[in-house]
């Protein structure tokens, strides 16, 4: 898909792009270049280390959304092949 940079740099990334990406109004993205592409990806959560009793346990710093069983099997069988 094409699309242009307005005067201010910025630029639109199209509709179903964002949808395939699970973007939304306000997300926070990562922008680098590399290899001589531009690439733009989700910013990754900010996580933070809990140490418990039992040992430590690793949690995101924001809500994040929850996971249906059927979408953690969707990735299980995707890692496991």
């Amino acid at each position: 898909m094409r699309t242009t940079i307005d005067g201010a740099g910025r630029v639109v990334i199209p509709k179903p792009v964002r949808e395939e990406a699970g973007l939304e109004a306000g997300a926070e993205v990562e922008v680098g270049f590399r290899d001589g592409r531009i690439e733009i990806e989700p910013a990754p959560a900010t996580m933070r280390v809990l140490k418990r009793a039992r040992g430590a346990t690793i949690e995101a710093e924001e809500e994040m959304p929850l996971l249906t069983s059927a979408e953690v099997r969707s990735v299980l069988d995707r890692v496991r092949r």
